[in-house]
C-alpha cells in the first residue's frame, strides 16, 4: 500500500473521460457496416468482384469494432508533485538511459542535446539518485567525444538552468530564439550571453571533431576505438562524469558512455539488446530500483518530469497498478496541418486514453520510465508480485555474473542501500563482464527477461510482456509535454519509419508472443488483447484495402459494378457510411484542435501508406516466414539539432513529397497512375461507347470510388511529372508502368 503508507495528500488521480456522444456514434457507424454486409448477402449475384468486396467490408467491420474497443472507455491521470514535499528524502534513484545507433542518420550533437536536458533535470539529490547512461551502438570515438564534452559544458550549463528557471533544457531549442530582456535583467542578459557564446564553441568543437584526428592525437582517452568495426568490437565502458568525485559539487547526474561487445558471429537484437547491456550495466553500477529510457533525439522539455513520474510510480495503493509510466510522443517544429499524418496528435488523445483505460498504455520505446523489477520479469499473483527465490533460478534468469544475481535480488526484494555510491568508476570491469555478446546465452535475457527479442518493435512487445504477466500501466499527460522529439519531414523517412513498425506488429501477430494465445494462457486482459489487435493489424490491412481499392479501377476497365446503384436501396445506405465516417473522423481532428487540412493529410497518408509502407512489410515478413528473406531494422534519419537555426539549402522544403528508389512507391504509384487511367476508360466509354444492353456495368459509386483514389494519390501524382527529389524516379515509373500493364491484361482477359 504504497501511497496510503507515506501519507494523506494524493499524488495522482484517475479520471474517467466522458464521451456519451462518441459513443452513439461508434454505434451508428457499426449499425451502417452491418447493414451494408447484409444488403451484399442478400443480393450477392456470385461474381468474384463482389464476393471480394463482401470480403474487404466484413474486415472494415472487424477493424471498426477493434476501433471502439479502443477507444470506448477513456481516461486521464492527474499528478500531484507539490505533494513530494513531505517525501524529498525517500524519492528513489532513476537511472536513464539513451540509445544511439548511428553517427550519422543520429548525428552526435542530437545525442548531447538530450543528454544535456538530463543532466538539468530539476530532482532533489539529483548528483546522487540520477544517472544517465548513454547506449551507442556505432561505436564512434566521434559520439564519445561529444558527450565527453558535453558533460564539461554541463558544469555551468546545469547551474544556469537553474538559476534562472529555465523551462527548456535543451540547449538547441532554449537558444534558438532571444528572450526579452527587461531593464532589471543585466545578470541575466550577462549569463544568456555567455551561455550561447560556450554552446557556440560546443557546438564547434562537435562538429569540426573527425575521427581519425581523435584516434591520433586524442590520447589514451580513445585508444580502445583504435582499430575496432561497428560490427565487431570489445566492450568500452567509460565514466565521462561522476559528481561524488567533483571538488566543486556541481551536482548534476552520473554521465557514463556504453559501447557492447558485438561479434559477427551473434545477433546483437539492435535497440533490445542494447537496451538489456544498459540494464545489466546500470544494474553493476548504480542499480536504480526506476529506469528512463530516451531515444537520443527525445529531450527533456518538462525538468519536473521525474516528479511527475514519481506521482504515479509512487502514488497507487498497489505497485501492481503502475508497472511502467508512459509519456506521449510530442514533436517540436512540427510541420503544420501534418502533412506526412505521422504527428499522432488525434490517435494520441483518442486511442491512446482510451487503452489507457483499460489495462494501461502500450509501451511505445522511449519516453517512459520502468520498474526494474518488473523488466526483471516479475510477475503478479494473489498476494502481489512474486519474485525469484533459488540462486539457481536467478542464476538461470540473469545468467552467471555473481554482483548481477545479488543487484536483482536486492531490487527485486527491495533491500537497496540508501548510502551513495562512492566511486563507480571501480565497477567498471565487471560492467563489461555483463556487457559481452555471449553474455545473454543460456539465459532468459530477451525472453523473459528485460526487453523482448523476436521482433523489430522490441518496445510494444515487452510492454504486452508485462500486461500479459498481469500488471498495469499508466499514461503521463503533463504541460508542458515531458519530452519532445523530432518527427521524419520527408515522405521516404516517413514510408521507412511506418514499414518498420508494421513489419514488427506483423512478426509479433504471427509468432507465439500473439496477444490471442497471451490472454488465453496468460493474465492479458481480453480488451487489452484487442487493443493490441487494433494496432498488430496494421500491415494485414493492407491487401484488404489494396483489393478494394482496385475494385473500382477493375469494374471501369471491365465494365462491371461493385457498389450498389443508385436505384438500389443499397446505395443510400453505403452513402450513408460514406459521409458518416468522414464525418466522424473530421470531427476528432476539430475536438483535438485540429486544422480541416490535418484531418485530410492525415486521411489520404493512410491511404497512402497502406498501399506502400504496409503493404511491403506484409510481403517482407510473409517472405521471411518461408524463409526467403530477412527483415533488415532501419534507423530513420534525425535532423541536426544547431543553435543557430540556419536552413540547409540543400533541404527540401517542408512538406513536400519527396522521392527515392526505394520500391516502397511502386505499389502506390501503380495504383495512381491505375486509378487516372480507370477514369478516363470509364469516362470514354460513357461518352462515346453505347453501353445499352449491358447489364452489370459501373455506376457513379465506381467513379466515386476512383476519384477518391486519385485526390489521395495527388502527391504521387505530382511526383510522376515532377523532377530531381520532387519526382518519382525512372526505375519506379517502370516497374510501376509494368504493374499497370499487367493489371490491364488481367481486365481484358475477365
Amino acid at each position: 500500500m504504497e501511497a496510503a503508507a507515506r501519507g494523506n495528500k494524493k499524488l495522482q488521480e484517475r479520471v474517467p473521460i466522458r464521451r456519451t456522444a462518441w459513443r452513439l456514434a461508434d454505434l451508428a457507424i457499426l449499425f451502417l457496416l452491418l447493414a451494408l454486409l447484409l444488403h451484399r448477402v442478400l443480393h450477392d449475384s456470385g461474381a468474384p468482384w463482389r464476393r471480394a468486396a463482401l470480403a474487404c467490408e466484413a474486415w472494415f467491420t472487424f477493424m471498426w469494432l477493434l476501433n471502439v474497443n479502443a477507444k470506448w472507455s477513456p481516461v486521464r491521470f492527474d499528478t500531484f508533485p507539490e505533494n513530494l514535499a513531505e517525501r524529498i528524502d525517500e524519492l528513489p534513484a532513476v537511472d536513464m538511459f539513451v540509445t544511439t545507433a548511428d553517427p550519422v542518420l543520429e548525428p552526435p550533437l542530437v545525442t548531447v542535446n538530450t543528454v544535456l536536458s538530463l543532466l538539468a533535470l530539476d530532482y532533489p539529490a539529483a548528483g546522487e539518485k540520477l544517472a544517465c547512461y548513454v547506449s551507442d551502438d556505432g561505436c564512434s570515438p566521434l559520439t564519445c567525444y561529444a558527450l565527453r564534452e558535453a558533460a564539461r559544458f554541463a558544469r555551468t550549463w546545469v547551474p544556469f538552468c537553474r538559476r534562472h528557471g529555465v523551462a527548456v533544457r535543451a540547449p538547441f531549442r532554449y537558444f534558438s530564439s532571444t528572450p526579452e530582456f527587461g531593464s532589471a535583467d543585466g545578470k541575466f542578459l550577462e549569463d544568456w550571453t555567455f551561455m550561447k557564446s560556450e554552446y557556440e564553441k560546443l557546438v564547434h568543437r562537435i562538429e569540426d571533431a573527425d575521427e581519425p584526428s581523435l584516434l591520433r592525437h586524442g590520447g589514451g582517452e580513445f585508444a580502445e576505438f583504435l582499430d575496432v568495426e561497428r560490427g565487431n568490437h570489445p566492450t568500452i565502458i567509460k565514466v565521462l562524469w561522476d559528481n561524488n568525485r567533483s571538488r566543486t559539487g556541481d551536482g548534476f547526474p552520473r554521465l557514463i558512455y556504453v559501447s557492447r561487445e558485438k561479434s559477427p558471429n551473434l545477433h546483437h537484437h539492435y535497440k533490445a539488446g542494447a537496451m538489456n547491456a544498459l540494464t545489466r550495466v546500470s544494474a553493476l553500477m548504480t542499480n536504480a530500483p526506476f529506469m528512463l529510457n530516451l531515444d537520443c533525439d527525445m529531450f527533456v522539455n518538462n525538468p519536473r518530469v521525474v516528479l511527475h513520474a514519481m506521482c504515479l510510480l509512487l502514488g497507487f495503493d498497489d505497485e501492481i497498478s503502475c508497472a511502467f509510466v508512459q509519456t506521449p510522443q510530442k514533436f517540436y517544429g512540427a510541420l503544420k496541418d501534418d502533412p506526412f499524418g505521422n504527428q499522432l496528435e488525434v490517435s494520441l488523445m483518442k486511442v491512446g486514453r482510451g487503452v489507457a483505460g483499460l489495462q494501461g498504455i502500450f509501451y511505445c520505446g522511449t519516453g517512459c520510465f520502468h520498474r526494474r523489477k518488473v523488466i526483471y520479469g516479475m510477475r503478479t499473483g494473489r498476494e502481489g508480485t512474486t519474485g525469484y527465490s533459488s540462486n539457481k533460478e536467478l542464476h538461470s534468469k540473469f545468467g552467471s555474473s555473481n554482483n548481477l544475481k545479488e543487484s536483482a535480488r536486492d531490487v527485486i526484494y527491495g533491500n537497496l542501500s540508501t548510502e551513495p555510491i562512492v566511486d563507480i568508476s571501480s565497477c567498471v570491469d565487471v560492467a563489461k563482464e555483463v556487457a559481452a555478446c555471449n553474455y545473454e546465452i543460456g539465459t532468459c535475457w530477451g525472453q523473459e527477461v528485460g526487453w523482448v527479442y523476436g521482433s523489430l518493435t522490441e518496445d510494444v512487445l515487452t510492454g504486452q510482456r508485462i500486461h500479459a504477466a498481469g500488471w498495469r500501466s499508466t499514461l503521463m499527460e503533463i504541460e508542458p509535454p515531458a519530452f519532445m522529439g523530432c518527427a521524419p519531414n520527408r515522405g521516404p523517412a516517413c514510408l521507412t519509419q511506418l514499414k518498420r513498425w508494421a513489419s514488427g506488429f506483423l512478426e509479433i501477430l504471427i509468432s507465439r508472443n500473439n496477444p490471442i494465445l497471451t490472454s488465453t494462457f496468460k493474465s492479458l486482459q481480453f480488451r487489452q488483447c484487442l487493443a493490441y489487435l487494433h494496432s498488430y493489424v496494421w500491415p494485414v490491412r493492407a491487401p484488404f484495402e489494396l483489393c478494394y481499392a482496385l475494385l473500382g479501377p477493375y469494374c471501369l476497365l471491365s465494365n462491371q459494378s461493385f457498389l450498389p446503384k443508385t436505384s438500389e436501396d443499397g446505395f443510400y445506405i453505403a452513402l450513408a457510411l460514406f459521409i458518416a465516417y468522414n464525418t466522424y473522423m473530421f470531427m476528432e481532428f476539430i475536438e483535438c484542435g485540429q486544422s480541416a487540412r490535418a484531418c485530410w493529410n492525415n486521411h489520404r497518408m493512410q491511404r497512402i501508406t497502406s498501399a506502400s509502407a504496409w503493404l511491403l512489410a506484409f510481403l517482407t515478413v510473409i517472405l521471411k516466414t518461408l524463409g526467403f528473406s530477412e527483415t533488415v531494422f532501419e534507423v530513420t534519419r534525425k535532423d541536426k539539432s544547431t543553435s543557430d537555426g540556419d536552413s540547409n539549402t540543400d533541404e527540401p522544403e517542408p512538406g513536400r513529397f519527396t522521392f527515392d528508389e526505394s520500391t516502397v512507391f511502386i505499389p502506390v504509384t501503380a495504383l495512381a497512375m491505375l486509378s487516372v487511367i480507370a477514369i478516363a476508360v470509364g469516362a470514354w466509354r460513357v461518352v462515346l461507347v453505347t453501353t445499352e444492353g449491358l447489364p452489370g456495368g459501373p455506376g457513379i459509386s465506381e467513379f466515386i470510388s476512383c476519384g477518391w483514389l486519385v485526390l489521395c494519390f495527388m502527391p504521387l501524382l505530382r511526383g510522376l511529372v515532377g523532377s530531381g527529389r520532387y519526382g518519382i524516379p525512372w526505375s519506379i515509373k517502370m516497374k510501376a508502368c509494368l504493374l499497370v500493364a499487367i493489371f490491364l491484361l488481367f481486365c481484358k482477359r475477365n
